[in-house]
């Protein structure tokens, strides 16, 4: 039992640095190649790897789609389409400053999910849950306008870029709910089919994109020089922390396993630090802000799951099964 909670954690933790990880690296390959088919290459070969694997492991009768296409491929574009493509075409479009802020709203993906959850399933969650949310939310602020929202809101090429940004953090957290509509599926096949229904999309469109001239199919040399970056992302951000992640939820718990969600800011403002860039305060207070919420707000529903519990057990001792 340690041990496989010792392996759901560094699954968790490596998944985590990855994503951290992941938006340095790309924006150092933005210099040479677009964000479209920096994408495009990546989840093509993440595609190919997963189909291997799925067919190795549950065999062709587990690409059968059981008449659930259409779900499958709603949240298939979710996932590798509005999320992959609008988060790094906003990122390079930033610049530098892109970096903290993907890496930023992505942390606070939990917070956004809350919402989302509240919105369409009409659960309210508790007064203490919102605080944290809105205290997640002014971290994500602080990042984004840099303490002068005065200045971000009159300069349109932060708006658009930081809202493509959000939007596309709204459709990863839509995908990452979309397992549960696929009961009695392992979570290699729901990733793979909806990556393959994504990506597919995905093509479809850079190539669209390509076709009016507002980016450029790239050379054999631009590939030559990001194929370090492009190599990276496919097996750490693409392979290992998808289906890590979801590996080590399914030991941890989702409960446990947001809680790794803190290593993103973290690792990301590391690698900046490293790397020269310039991080502002506002950067280090935000990032702070949002873990702060993150911990506080596990640490709230673990009470509130230990109190039910405690109630649940003293009721059937009295005979009382509710």
């Amino acid at each position: 039992m340690r041990n496989n909670v010792l392996l759901g954690a560094f699954l968790c933790f490596i998944a985590s640095v990855s994503w951290g990880a992941m938006y340095p690296v790309a924006n150092a390959a933005f210099e040479y190649i677009d964000p479209f088919y920096f994408t495009i290459f990546r989840y093509v070969s993440v595609s190919i790897i997963l189909v291997v694997f799925l067919l190795w492991k549950e065999g062709l009768a587990a690409f059968k789609l059981e008449g659930r296409g259409m779900v499958l491929w709603f949240f298939g574009v979710m996932g590798f389409v509005v999320y992959n493509i609008l988060i790094f075409w906003g990122e390079d479009l930033l610049g530098d400053p892109g970096v903290m802020v993907a890496s930023i709203m992505e942390s606070v993906m939990p917070m956004i999910s809350i919402v989302i959850v509240w919105i369409i399933y009409r659960n309210r969650p508790h007064i203490f849950t919102l605080s944290c949310v809105v205290v997640a939310f002014i971290g994500a602020t602080l990042v984004i306008t840099k303490g002068d929202l005065g200045a971000f809101f009159s300069a349109t090429t932060d708006i658009i870029p930081s809202l493509l940004i959000f939007i596309a953090v709204i459709g990863w957290v839509v995908y990452t709910m979309g397992g549960k509509e696929f009961p009695g599926w392992s979570a290699l096949r729901f990733s793979t089919l909806s990556c393959l229904l994504g990506t597919a999309t995905a093509l479809v469109i850079v190539l669209i994109v390509t076709w009016t001239g507002y980016i450029s199919f790239p050379t054999i040399e631009t590939i030559k020089v990001t194929s370090p970056h492009i190599l990276f992302m496919i097996i750490f951000p693409g392979v290992i922390a998808l289906l890590g992640w979801n590996i080590g939820v399914g030991i941890l718990s989702p409960l446990n396993g947001l809680l790794f969600l803190n290593f993103v800011p973290v690792t990301t403002l590391v690698i900046a630090v490293v790397r020269g860039s310039t991080i502002t305060v506002y950067d280090v207070w935000g990032a702070a802000l949002i873990i702060a919420s993150l911990i506080a707000n596990n640490l709230f529903l673990r009470h509130r799951e230990r109190v039910k519990t405690e109630k649940h057990v003293k009721g059937r001792l009295q005979g009382n099964p509710s």
